[in-house]
């Protein structure tokens, strides 16, 4: 898909969302949002939106006034036509990160999951690395640009997709090979890039998270990124270590100038926003409700 309509900013006035501090809005899909981490708010959509994400532990510790906007299943149209309008031009910091969802990641991964008599892997990550060659810079490119003009004085980090696999299936559900694990972690190598490329040609900063989770994939130990999971949906996103020891000192210094480590007192500060952060996304929840949820499917013989 590609980014083809100029955004409209609506009615939808983008207030502070919860601290008195400068303006943080985190726009984005699953990855942002913070689906994996167990526990989420209740702000009447399926978006997946948790205090535990980076986002929520970035503006407890930095008091900012936080819109956590991510939500679960976002594609590059779904950013533009139901998130941009939290931003304006008091937005002093944004964060974003989308494009998996565009390329089908999900999909890709259900297929990589059957056994490689049941499955064409290497088929759906071929068709998946061409979408991000040849169709998301465009895409991206648009949305930057939106970006930009609505919040015209803005520090954007672009924040990017971690390798998920680490060579090995630990888990008797699922069957991925090592070749398959390998395709996948290059796609995931792919992406970055273009993601990078398409946040410098922006003039906004990238947060590549591949050094920083590596030893910490599905089936390592301590692993940062759920593997075959229960509730299905949080399968192979960061857990709750992923975003307070992976994502959020990666993101903050690129974000704010100020480094971050995640305390107890910051765990328990980011928790005690959710009353503030459930009432400000409820504002959205009839956009929110748009945005279809394309999650991993379990194999045949795990359901």
């Amino acid at each position: 898909m590609s980014l083809t309509a100029t955004v409209a900013l609506v009615s939808l006035a983008p207030p502070p969302a919860s601290a008195a501090g400068e303006e943080y809005v985190a726009l984005g899909d699953s990855y942002s949002s913070g689906l994996g981490t167990r526990s989420y708010l209740d702000d009447g959509s399926e978006c997946r939106r948790s205090t535990s994400s980076y986002a929520g532990l970035i503006a407890a510790a930095q008091d900012l006034a936080l819109n956590l906007r991510a939500c679960s299943g976002a594609t590059v149209p779904d950013v533009a036509s139901t998130q941009l309008d939290a931003l304006s031009g008091s937005t002093s910091y944004v964060t974003i990160s989308v494009g998996g969802n565009d390329a089908g990641f999900a999909d890709v991964l259900t297929e990589c999951a059957l056994p490689a008599w049941a499955s064409d892997c290497a088929g759906a990550v071929a068709g998946a690395q061409a979408y991000v060659s040849d169709t998301l810079p465009g895409a991206l490119g648009g949305l930057y640009s939106s970006i930009r003009s609505a919040a015209p004085a803005a520090q954007v980090v672009v924040v990017g997709y971690p390798r998920v696999f680490m060579g090995e299936d630990c888990n008797a559900a699922t069957f991925f090979s090592p070749e398959d694990e390998a395709l996948l972690n290059q796609t995931a190598d792919q992406l970055n890039g273009v993601l990078a490329s398409a946040a410098s040609g922006a003039g906004f900063a990238f947060a590549d998270p591949t050094s920083a989770f590596t030893g910490h994939a599905v089936c390592d130990d301590p692993a940062w990124l759920n593997g075959f999971s229960s509730p299905i949906d949080e399968s192979y996103h960061p857990n709750v270590a992923g975003h307070a020891d992976g994502y959020a000192p990666l993101v903050a210094p690129l974000l704010t100038g100020s480094g971050l480590r995640v305390t107890a007192d910051v765990r328990r500060d980011a928790a005690a926003d959710a009353p503030a952060q459930t009432r400000e996304q409820r504002r959205y929840a009839d956009r929110d409700a748009v945005i279809e949820q394309d999650p991993f499917r379990a194999p045949p013989q795990a359901r």
